[in-house]
């Protein structure tokens, strides 16, 4: 079923689940996004905004703190700085209900990157996070949020 409707000024096609809508935007910032999203490989504009929607929404969840979250950490460290192995294992095995998974990869003779997969409220997403990013050797860490999927379509 195709109409359109005119409400507030915003004109609105409904195709099934589908709405399309008009923006309005600065030619200069809409010329900045066209190379963003060619650079990142988008077909259209379309699925670029409803990435960034969705990203939004990620957020907006997490802000509010409603329901379980999930959040990518990754950490670069030297594992020959003091006992770092040792801290960063002590700290996962705390929090095993919300540690789900951990992939560790060499980098080089002295340094690793874990990547480590962490479910729970968003609060304690961030804390165990920053408390591994915290420990002494660890050069660089990085948590990355998203959603557990039921609200994103």
């Amino acid at each position: 079923m195709l109409y359109c409707c005119q409400k507030r000024k915003l004109l609105v096609t409904v195709l099934n689940d589908t709405e399309r809508f008009s923006v309005s935007i600065n030619r200069s910032l809409l010329k900045r996004f066209d190379e963003a999203i060619r650079e990142r490989k988008y077909k259209n504009r379309s699925k670029a905004i409803r990435d960034l929607i969705r990203e939004f929404l990620i957020e907006r969840e997490w802000e509010k703190a409603e329901g379980e979250v999930m959040g990518a950490l990754t950490l670069l460290y030297d594992h020959e700085t003091g006992n770092i192995i040792q801290r960063l294992l002590t700290i996962q095995h705390e929090r095993f209900r919300n540690i789900i998974s951990t992939m560790h990869i060499h980098l080089d003779e002295h340094n690793c990157m874990e990547v480590i997969a962490i479910k729970g409220l968003p609060h304690e997403v961030k804390e165990i996070a920053y408390s591994l990013i915290s420990c002494r050797g660890v050069k660089h860490g990085k948590l990355v949020m998203t959603s557990l999927g039921k609200e994103i379509t």
